[in-house]
């Protein structure tokens, strides 16, 4: 990993998809939006869609389209779909063609009147939101960093980008313990619903929707 900038680079991005969906756990996604307000959030859960025989995956059995092309991209491009045609959902090529990190959570660390701003714009009534519970869902997270297909294909290690990058948080402790668990949300995918493809941050409340099953027996192994 590169440990000499905070930035992370092409290197730092070419894992495979699992191995990516746990590596990003903990670092931090920047946002900067037209008025150069950054925005931050920390990666607290993410779901590996590893293409191939994955039938949850939109690049299963070799799909190739003009809308999942990013999959097929070098690791670290972004690839943004719309789901129920309102929503935002925002992934990570990983080094394998046609996989994907789904992000799913994040802590928010910076700029979070702007991110409380966006989200109440999308409400459809007022109301106020947690801090912790900002981003805590994939759409709820774009919404909160107004990310849009505007960024579907960026390079998120190119250095002249400074619309959307990850950085490492040099004084964050990743000594953490992390749960594996089912991907949300695919109950048409078989044999593939209950695969251990989701990953998160045990016991943090930025996380969308806890596993108390696969928690359990995390806590009987160790």
């Amino acid at each position: 990993m590169n440990v000499n900038k905070k930035r992370l680079l092409k290197e730092d991005l070419e894992k495979s998809c699992q191995d990516l969906a746990l590596f990003l756990l903990g670092k931090i996604l920047v946002r900067k939006i037209d008025n150069d307000t950054i925005l931050k959030g920390r990666i607290v859960e993410t779901e590996s869609y590893l293409g191939g025989e994955d039938k949850a995956s939109h690049s299963y059995n070799g799909r190739r389209s003009e809308a999942n092309e990013p999959m097929y991209m070098p690791a670290g491009t972004c690839y943004v779909y719309m789901t129920y045609g309102m929503y935002h959902c925002f992934n990570i090529s990983s080094l394998e063609p046609g996989a994907a990190v789904l992000l799913r959570a994040l802590e928010p660390v910076c700029g979070l009147d702007v991110m409380e701003k966006f989200r109440a714009a999308k409400s459809k009534s007022p109301k106020s939101f947690k801090p912790l519970k900002l981003c805590d869902g994939p759409s709820k997270l774009c919404i909160a960093l107004n990310i849009t297909k505007d960024i579907n294909k960026l390079d998120l290690t190119d250095q002249k980008n400074d619309v959307l990058w990850l950085e490492v948080d040099p004084a964050f402790n990743e000594d953490f313990k992390v749960i594996h668990s089912a991907r949300i949300g695919i109950n048409r995918a078989e044999e593939w619903n209950t695969k251990p493809l989701r990953f998160y941050i045990l016991n943090h409340e930025s996380v969308s929707k806890r596993d108390k099953a696969a928690e359990q027996k995390y806590k009987q192994a160790t």
